[in-house]
């Protein structure tokens, strides 16, 4: 038998082999990705409504996904880890926090886009996600109720009763 030969039956054994563990390879890479761009997108499409059940999911899946040994994951990470701290952080005034909530979440949300090859500014982040105002009207609305209702509940507040009808006495 010739080397061409040794070779020739090697590559009958050995190719499918390494094509499936070519295509595993692949497909845990697009999967990866993918978590990924849901995270990203998620918060996208949250971003105007950040007190949102998967606005928050998303935000906590970040240290799962990203890999803080890629250079550019890691600078998602460290944006996300000063995002979070700035969101642990009740000490500074209510009016600042809110401004540099916003431009800490624009900050990490570039970085995940650039990480993820879309191309979105800084800018564009920032002034392009959509809230209705009736959104914003409702969502207080039902906070004033809940807290209303609570403090009703724990009794903080009476609950006023009026009588507008006495029944009639037909005995008369």
């Amino acid at each position: 038998m010739t080397i061409a030969d040794w070779l020739m039956i090697a590559a009958v054994f050995l190719g499918p082999v390494v094509a499936v563990r070519l295509t595993r390879y692949l497909d845990n890479q697009k999967e990866i990705r993918e978590r990924k761009v849901n995270i990203f997108k998620t918060l996208m499409a949250t971003r105007a409504y950040t007190v949102s059940w998967a606005h928050v999911e998303a935000l906590n899946r970040i240290d799962l996904e990203f890999d803080k040994n890629n250079k550019k994951e890691r600078d998602v990470i460290d944006a996300w880890k000063e995002y979070l701290d700035l969101l642990n952080n009740s000490t500074i005034p209510i009016d600042q926090w809110g401004v540099k909530r916003v431009d800490l979440l624009v900050e990490l949300l570039h970085k995940m886009a650039r990480v993820l090859n879309y191309d979105f500014d800084k800018t564009h982040i920032k002034n392009s996600s959509y809230s209705p105002r009736a959104h914003g009207e409702t969502e207080d609305e039902q906070a004033a109720l809940r807290r209303g209702l609570i403090e009703v509940l724990v009794g903080n507040r009476p609950l006023p009763m009026f009588i507008t009808n006495f029944p009639q006495d037909e005995s008369r």
